[in-house]
């Protein structure tokens, strides 16, 4: 009897420490290598507009300028980034965007978002990267803190709220 109550002792705290018996949702894998980032990105940039129907506009935007990343992301601290876009005077705007570290290795994306203005967010999907980033796929996504306009269509920008996440394609970190 004593072994059978031993044995039963065992079975019972083997099963108690289960997560379905506790009713707990099992441990998260290591987030499948996902790690993440933020930063901010300030930028000089154009519009090139043309006239469309309606006395609406379409236009291409190009933004270029410094993004600085926190340390502990596993990425470079600082790239150049450069975007082009093109909203088709209904409001969103699609385009692709290069950041290029100090070795000039890089991270590709897609973009997309709001018209460009004070206050509007901007996704990016990454698709891909050269030398140490080569695989790498994510997300990220930001808000422009501000932008003040110059002539011919010349703007000053600067994005806060850059966050996003990352891993190699995959899931290997």
């Amino acid at each position: 009897m004593r072994r059978t109550a031993a044995a039963l002792a065992g079975l019972l705290a083997l099963v108690a420490g289960h997560p379905v018996a506790t009713g707990a949702p099992p441990p998260a894998p290591a987030a499948a290598g996902w790690q993440s980032f933020e930063g901010t990105w300030s930028a000089s940039g154009r519009r090139l507009p043309i006239e469309i129907e309606g006395d609406g506009s379409a236009v291409i935007v190009e933004v270029s300028g410094a993004i600085v990343l926190a340390p502990g992301s596993g990425l470079s601290r600082g790239f150049q980034g450069r975007s082009i876009g093109y909203d088709d005077g209904q409001g969103l705007i699609v385009g692709r965007s290069v950041w290029t570290d100090d070795h000039g290795d890089r991270i590709y994306s897609r973009v997309r978002g709001e018209q460009l203005a004070t206050g509007r967010k901007l996704v990016g999907t990454i698709t891909g990267g050269t030398g140490r980033y080569a695989g790498l796929e994510g997300e990220y996504s930001l808000t422009w803190q501000y932008l003040v306009e110059g002539e011919d269509g010349a703007f000053q920008v600067r994005a806060v709220g850059l966050t996003g996440r990352f891993r190699r394609a995959g899931g290997a970190p």
